[in-house]
């Protein structure tokens, strides 16, 4: 075969098919990778949620490093994951799935996706403790944005259920963000977010009062 054609073929299998991911995806992933590694980091490892907070801020006693990324799915952080890994970080909270099921995913996949990511981490970094956070609520009553996001507020609620199955499976640590978030209506609390999907400076206050113990 020719050597040009394999090595096409080669950069189309390393680059995880390119098109599927964002210019903002490929500028923080470079990002990351640039950033030198450090011990003890606790990783926030999600998509826009995770990325909007200001970690370092939150706990500024702590190694907290962010690795959120606004758009990304399973795929995406299993694309990106060993630089997660190498340094091999004490802690990883991960939040993802939304992106997914607003893709019209379904909820096998995101459990599955989840899975492959625990999986990986665990093989990649033996002594990292996991922290799987439920998937938030949303609030279809705040804002007008993100109609395809606060169409899943059933599916949100049986991928968590599923997702904590998971967790005892793997002998890891499940936090229901969900509960601590929503409202009677099983929504996201209006006053934690800005536009129904995202988090508000309160949002992130709570989310860090539901964390810090698993964080200290």
């Amino acid at each position: 075969m020719n050597k040009i054609i394999i090595i096409v073929l080669l950069l189309s299998v390393n680059l995880g098919f390119a098109q599927n991911y964002s210019e903002h995806y490929y500028k923080r992933k470079a990002l990351f990778e640039r950033t030198p590694d450090s011990e003890d980091e606790i990783i926030f490892l999600g998509n826009s949620i995770t990325e909007g907070g200001d970690w370092k801020a939150l706990f500024p006693n702590k190694n907290v490093i962010n690795r959120g990324i606004s758009g990304d799915v399973t795929d995406g952080i299993l694309f990106r994951l060993n630089e997660v890994t190498t340094s091999k970080p004490a802690k990883i909270f991960l939040l993802i799935g939304t992106n997914d099921l607003a893709r019209e995913k379904s909820i096998d996949y995101v459990v599955n996706g989840c899975v492959k990511i625990i999986k990986q981490i665990q093989k990649d970094s033996k002594g990292t403790s996991i922290y799987v956070q439920s998937i938030l609520p949303v609030n279809p009553n705040v804002g007008k944005r993100f109609s395809g996001h606060k169409s899943n507020k059933e599916a949100i609620v049986m991928a968590n259920t599923r997702l904590k199955v998971i967790c005892f499976k793997y002998g890891i640590k499940f936090i229901n963000l969900h509960k601590a978030f929503r409202n009677n209506k099983g929504e996201l609390k209006a006053k934690y977010t800005h536009d129904g999907l995202h988090l508000s400076n309160k949002g992130y206050i709570k989310w860090k009062k539901v964390v810090n113990k698993y964080v200290k």
